[in-house]
């Protein structure tokens, strides 16, 4: 589901247009722009998508067509759930 108007289309950032009509390969490519949508021209192939400290390494399939590129590269851990919280806690009150 597009969340940008049709007649707009979906935005891609201007370097990646560029390595999409070089026809470069995208292996080795590293992606900074998280908010650039994912080409139908970039299917089968392994990108690296920066999540703010690392590089997080990405292969590109047809269902990921449309989303945006951080969507797969999350940027936030994950806490680990504590068990001790709730009512039933034991310990100092």
């Amino acid at each position: 589901m597009p969340r940008r108007s049709i007649w707009k289309g979906s935005f891609v950032d201007a370097f990646l247009l560029k390595m999409r009509n070089k026809r470069e390969n995208l292996s080795s490519r590293k992606i900074w722009s998280r908010r650039s949508s994912v080409l139908p021209e970039f299917v089968d192939r392994f990108v690296q998508i920066y999540n703010g400290k690392t590089f997080v390494r990405c292969k590109i399939t047809e269902g990921k067509v449309g989303h945006k590129f951080g969507e797969f590269a999350p940027a936030r851990k994950r806490k680990p759930s504590r068990t001790d919280i709730g009512p039933g806690r034991k310990g100092k009150r």
